[in-house]
């Protein structure tokens, strides 16, 4: 379960309910068909079943020989498998391992395929589109590397995910490989919970069935009106994005980095647009790990530019009771004090230290507390940031499923391989 509360004043005007309202409206009506992703914790279970009934089915899997699947993709192909699989994998579910590919550095594509062999991987290519130049370049340097017969013995090794009719879905029609299709009403940020995070991540043994739940228990909760904090939220980030133009996941975890890094593709790509009215909006995303980032980033917050807004993210129950030996040590004294006590305990002090002197200098901020890490507590925050984005896309007046801004680099980069002149 999560626990959510706020430190900031909402007064709940009558224009501010009005914008509210309207933005639930907006939500809601999406809900009816337009946009996918509000369909996934529902329709995503027969995914579940299709990858469980992989493991007898295909023979590479039947047979035990898969220790390993390489995920090949790049932002929203893998941020958001990858936050799952940090925030799970502690937990000792996990039956195989997860191996990302998602940038063009070629030290770590070389790395990671070091960690490999052909014949305990399973290889997922994953593109919405299919043309995604990273992951095209990245799966033929594996196909070289390993020796993949895609069109003979390896036909079984190989999965494609993508929309239907993409290229690289006519790619896998071509070689007969197993493929799994992406609705079309479903951006790549909001995908994790499709085909995109559900097949490796149910195949690496997570209980996925258990994080669409999650998902779907509190976006059901949402729709029936009873999560008033998360609309309240939104109006109070849209209310303030000129003074508070930054927007802060200070995450206490080493764990949920992956998640923060999530977040930050989802909120930037989603809310920084050119809204109706020709003005650039939006509020850049900035993800931080405490208690790390306290001794690199908490100065600028507290005495910097009054120009942001922390939500922090903490862990009630780690599952790790790790204790703080009784061992003092000459000259550092002073430490002593919280000898004896847990790791656990000291981070969330550490946690609730820090927001009480943003509060104390005046920077608006909220709390979300997982009291545990499980599937379903995952899912939950999946959902309830991809509803926050959506409430505030709606109020900002912008296109939040679009990435025009994207398109330009992708462009420049087509113009650098082929242009002649």
């Amino acid at each position: 379960m999560l626990r959510f509360d706020r430190d900031f004043t909402f007064e709940g005007s009558e224009a501010q309910h009005r914008v509210m309202e309207e933005a639930f409206a907006v939500v809601t009506e999406e809900h009816k068909g337009r946009i996918g992703y509000y369909d996934l914790p529902e329709g995503s279970r027969t995914l579940v079943e299709a990858a469980k009934a992989l493991e007898t089915q295909n023979s590479l899997l039947a047979s035990g020989a898969i220790t390993d699947i390489a995920v090949i993709g790049i932002g929203g192909s893998s941020l958001g498998i990858k936050a799952v699989d940090s925030l799970l994998a502690s937990r000792g579910d996990k039956t195989r391992e997860l191996h990302f590919f998602e940038n063009s550095d070629p030290i770590d594509i070389t790395r990671t395929m070091a960690k490999l062999t052909k014949e305990k991987t399973l290889f997922v290519v994953i593109s919405k589109s299919g043309g995604t130049i990273e992951t095209t370049s990245i799966f033929k340097t594996l196909i070289a590397h390993f020796g993949l017969e895609l069109d003979g013995a390896d036909r079984e090794r190989v999965f494609v995910i993508t929309d239907a009719g993409s290229s690289l879905s006519k790619f896998g029609d071509a070689y007969g490989l197993g493929q799994f299709n992406i609705p079309d009403n479903v951006g790549g940020r909001f995908s994790v919970l499709s085909a995109v995070g559900i097949i490796p991540l149910t195949l690496a043994g997570y209980d996925t069935a258990a994080l669409l739940a999650g998902a779907g228990s509190f976006l059901t909760s949402f729709f029936e009106g009873k999560e008033q904090h998360l609309l309240e939220k939104a109006c109070f980030i849209y209310e303030h994005d000129r003074e508070h133009s930054v927007n802060v996941l200070f995450s206490y975890a080493n764990d949920l980095e992956n998640f923060t890094k999530w977040y930050v593709q989802l909120w930037g790509e989603s809310l920084g647009k050119v809204d109706a009215m020709g003005s650039h909006v939006g509020m850049t995303p900035v993800g931080l790990i405490g208690s790390v980032d306290q001794h690199s980033f908490l100065q600028l917050l507290i005495e910097g530019p009054k120009d942001k807004t922390v939500t922090f993210i903490s862990i009630e129950d780690f599952g790790a009771p790790l204790v703080i030996p009784e061992i003092s040590l000459k000259h550092i004294e002073k430490t002593d004090f919280i000898n004896g006590k847990s790791f656990s305990t000291l981070i969330n002090a550490q946690c609730a230290a820090t927001r009480e002197s943003l509060v104390r200098s005046g920077v608006p901020t909220d709390g979300i507390v997982i009291e545990q890490i499980d599937a379903a507590s995952v899912g939950t925050m999946i959902i309830y940031y991809e509803l926050l984005t959506s409430l505030v896309g709606a109020m900002l007046l912008v296109n939040t499923y679009d990435q025009p801004g994207v398109e330009l680099g992708k462009v420049i980069l087509y113009e650098t391989f082929t242009d002649k002149g």
